[in-house]
């Protein structure tokens, strides 16, 4: 994989194929389960440097934001869609059961 491949040349096509392969195999095998909702917004507030009092902006509520983060409440639809915007936290992410 180090080597300076030509494109379009047998090798690097055969690195190409192997790659491919290789992917297919290990999301088969070895699938990566989707995180959890909420460490998942705890995790892109943290990698934005976005602070958990301006989640509450970007959800609606300060009391919202609390209740959400301790699992107490459920995200509703309008909330999914502003994170999903906001945050770029794929919808499938947010609205798994947690």
């Amino acid at each position: 994989m180090q080597k300076d491949l030509k494109p379009e040349s047998k090798d690097s096509d055969e690195v190409e194929i192997l790659s491919i392969l290789i992917k297919e195999y290990e999301q088969e095998h070895y699938p990566i389960p989707n995180p959890n909702s909420l460490e998942a917004i705890k995790f892109r507030l943290g990698q934005m440097g976005i602070s958990e009092a301006e989640l509450s902006h970007i959800l609606g509520y300060r009391s919202r934001k609390s209740e959400i983060l301790s699992g107490k409440r459920k995200l509703s639809l309008t909330m999914i869609c502003k994170l999903n915007e906001i945050l770029h936290i794929p919808a499938k992410v947010l609205i798994q059961a947690y």
